[in-house]
């Protein structure tokens, strides 16, 4: 035999060669779909957090568009501020990613005093917050009359 006919049987792949390629396909492989699936959880939670934060809006401006005596009035009827603020302002318990919403005075001088700003006597500044149960988003601002 001439070496030109041995080079001709030698063209393919060995199966060692083959197993090789294979394997290093597989090891690869794996850090990529987990790179893929912690990047479509991550989509998931953005989606979610933007929902959220969107409905989260939604509930202050709808408050905010409330006159402010019906405000103070409601605001008045609960001595602590921690305290929800029922319908038609927070939304029914038992509702998925509930808006919860608080009210109170706030003591904007500290005229009193005391350092706390909910302890206030000023007839024209309330507090407002608005959460999303389940969730760390809120919003806080203060309106004037």
């Amino acid at each position: 035999m001439n070496r030109g006919s041995l080079r001709n049987n030698h063209r393919g792949l060995t199966y060692l060669e083959v197993m090789i390629a294979t394997l290093l396909i597989v090891v690869t492989l794996v850090p990529a779909l987990d790179a893929l699936s912690s990047g479509m959880l991550g989509s998931q939670l953005h989606g979610e957090q933007v929902s959220n934060h969107s409905r989260l809006i939604d509930k202050m401006e709808q408050t905010l568009a409330t006159p402010f005596a019906e405000l103070q009035t409601q605001a008045d009827a609960v001595a602590d501020p921690n305290t929800l603020i029922a319908a038609p302002f927070s939304d029914a318990a038992g509702t998925d990613f509930r808006r919860r919403v608080y009210l109170a005075r706030y003591d904007g001088d500290n005229a009193d005093g005391d350092n706390n700003v909910f302890t206030g006597t000023e007839a024209d500044l309330l507090w407002v917050k608005v959460e999303v149960d389940g969730t760390a988003l809120s919003l806080e601002t203060l309106i004037h009359e």
